[in-house]
């Protein structure tokens, strides 16, 4: 089970890799739960600042094995569910940035947008794929899709399920970079070291909290929480190093988040 996720560290950045090539990543409870897992063990590891997902050979994931598909049509899938939910990568208080290098579909589609930050290779394929397979728009997609594209477009990529590049997600804003795709691991991990050595851990915990928070909050509520989150910043170290490390020149030191 271990090797369904591969994992490996580099200077604050932790790279989760999906491993089921073969497959182009497709999921699986299995590999689900390894990618959860880890998603855990990083919260609580004090040298991971950063964490960036991606996928080995030509798919990032492909969205549900039709294995898997098959065994719920049949009735003869039993495998026990994970009790954490597909938007679990929401609650980890790192940033998590996903690189998307190849087919990005259904589930897999789902689980590249509910990272903070989605880079994708210009060739990679995305589709929705669920009214294809006669499903509905699972894991929160209709919740997450309009907020990102508008209705109008989020219709259009849940209703057809068609197939668009990579180059069409960064047009639409699904994707914050788009770049070729043997430069994508290294931008996406040049980005994630930028963020490891100048960002404060707490902020960036505070801020994704507040991003996928506020969606559903007024312009008053959010205004109104930012400024206590604002005054309790004032008290953290982050903010006197913040400060120290400008007016000297200089890269900051942050602490690492406090463990929960």
């Amino acid at each position: 089970m271990s090797d369904l996720v591969l994992s490996s560290l580099d200077e604050g950045v932790l790279t989760l890799t999906f491993n089921r090539p073969d497959r182009l990543n497709a999921w699986t409870a299995a590999m689900g739960r390894r990618y959860f897992d880890l998603l855990e063990d990083a919260e609580r590891a004090p040298d991971v600042r950063v964490i960036v997902v991606t996928g080995a050979g030509k798919g990032f994931c492909a969205g549900a094995d039709f294995e898997t598909l098959s065994a719920v049509q049949d009735g003869s899938y039993d495998e026990e569910q994970d009790k954490r939910p597909g938007t679990f990568p929401t609650t980890i208080r790192k940033p998590i940035i996903a690189a998307v290098n190849g087919a990005c579909a259904g589930l897999g589609m789902v689980q590249a947008l509910v990272c903070d930050l989605v880079f994708t290779a210009a060739e990679a394929k995305w589709a929705t794929a669920f009214a294809r397979r006669g499903l509905i728009a699972e894991y929160g997609l209709a919740w997450i899709l309009p907020r990102l594209v508008g209705q109008a477009r989020a219709m259009d990529l849940l209703l057809s399920g068609r197939t668009f590049t990579g180059a069409e997600a960064g047009a639409l804003g699904l994707a914050g970079r788009v770049v070729p795709g043997e430069r994508l691991l290294e931008e996406a991990t040049a980005y994630a070291r930028e963020l490891a050595v100048h960002s404060s851990p707490a902020s960036m915990a505070i801020i994704k909290r507040q991003i996928w928070g506020d969606w559903d909050k007024t312009l008053d509520e959010s205004a109104a929480e930012a400024v206590r989150l604002m005054m309790e910043s004032f008290g953290r170290p982050d903010f006197a190093e913040g400060v120290a490390s400008y007016l000297e020149r200089r890269a900051p030191a942050f602490p690492p988040l406090d463990r929960r």
